[in-house]
């Protein structure tokens, strides 16, 4: 119908307006309609983007800040998410970079990184001159040296002073092929933290994991008796990533994920011990690797129970990593990238509102 009036030509004109303002406000803030729609900028309004910067998030234990590293080998920065303010931790003193900053039990901050950084060479950097710190939540000073080095990631306690980290050869030139996890405490009864009890829990000579690729992820809660543990390069293919739970009193292992030609890496541990977050490429036919991953909730049992949670991937333009669950279990932090960048990219911290999700999933069916 053509409306000819002055009247109503007015206000269709207002109409039109706020249609349009409507249609940009859904494309600015990504209201993605469907899966195949998603990209670094479009997605449900269960998502926020926190801001355009940022790798490896970590919740504060209250769950009002996250922790994250502005790029790798880059400051380490703490976000209030209530206001999205930024307040740099690292600024104080000179450093070779970080790759990741967690939270202590504390308030203290366990960091990983070089001592200095070697310019012509960040892999050797990455994977063989990173080290264990730690940063006093005072910022009165640098940080202090644990003594060890460590391979990618560590575990952090979230209810007590401890710790775990993996070693391998590149750490040790003589151990070729050789992984080892290992757990001990923080003692700070010295006046200054370092380690205690320190010890082995793991290596990849044991039979399950022979020849592997081993990282700790999460201490499992409540009681943290267990020990969630990336094992890769074994099973179906040299891409096979499994989601393993390491009793730590037995030493039993138990593989969760069951999804043997496929990458699964567990991330964020749930409050309640009973699921973890994974980056898992196990919707993938083809190219199933870390380059082609999304996340997921996998239920802690022996049933492989999957819920898919991101649909980045579904054009196999983007991945998304490093989840983390808040303590309150109400929010997911996490970060995106494109699926050619290097593991541990991120341009910018992204929060998943788990209660607005899961009403989006029962309005749905």
């Amino acid at each position: 119908m053509i409306i000819k009036t002055k009247r109503y030509g007015k206000a269709i004109k207002y109409i039109i307006i706020l249609l349009s303002a409507t249609l940009c406000n859904c494309l600015l803030y990504g209201q993605a309609k469907t899966e195949d729609e998603w990209t670094d900028n479009h997605f449900p309004s269960y998502i926020k983007r926190m801001n355009e910067f940022g790798e490896r998030p970590d919740w504060s234990p209250d769950g009002k800040k996250v922790l994250f590293i502005s790029r790798s080998f880059g400051e380490v920065f703490e976000m209030d998410v209530a206001t999205g303010n930024i307040r740099p931790l690292t600024h104080h003193y000179y450093h070779g970079g970080y790759l990741r900053a967690l939270y202590l039990s504390n308030g203290d901050i366990l960091l990983v990184g070089p001592k200095s950084f070697p310019s012509d060479n960040w892999m050797e950097a990455r994977f063989k001159l990173s080290e264990l710190w730690v940063l006093s939540k005072k910022l009165d000073g640098p940080p202090v040296r644990l003594g060890e080095y460590i391979w990618e990631g560590p575990a952090v306690s979230r209810t007590q002073l401890k710790i775990s980290w993996a070693e391998h050869h590149g750490n040790y030139p003589d151990q070729k092929r050789f992984w080892q996890i290992w757990v001990a405490d923080i003692d700070y009864s010295s006046g200054k933290p370092q380690l205690k009890d320190q010890h082995v829990v793991l290596d990849n000579t044991k039979e399950e994991v022979k020849g592997a690729v081993l990282e700790p992820q999460n201490f499992r809660p409540p009681g943290e008796e267990e020990l969630t543990v990336q094992s890769s390069g074994h099973g179906t293919g040299n891409n096979s990533t499994a989601v393993l739970g390491l009793n730590l009193k037995t030493g039993k292992l138990i593989n969760y994920s069951r999804s043997p030609a496929s990458y699964n890496e567990p991330e964020g541990m749930y409050p309640d011990g009973k699921y973890t977050l994974v980056e898992s490429s196990r919707h993938r036919t083809t190219e199933s690797t870390a380059r082609n991953i999304d996340l997921y909730k996998l239920q802690l049992d022996t049933t492989g129970t999957w819920e898919r949670l991101t649909f980045f991937n579904v054009n196999g333009k983007y991945k998304a990593t490093n989840p983390v669950v808040s303590d309150d279990g109400k929010f997911i932090a996490f970060m995106v990238a494109r699926t050619e960048e290097m593991a541990g990219i991120g341009h910018g911290i992204y929060i998943l509102d788990v209660k607005k999700y899961e009403d989006a999933i029962r309005k749905s069916k």
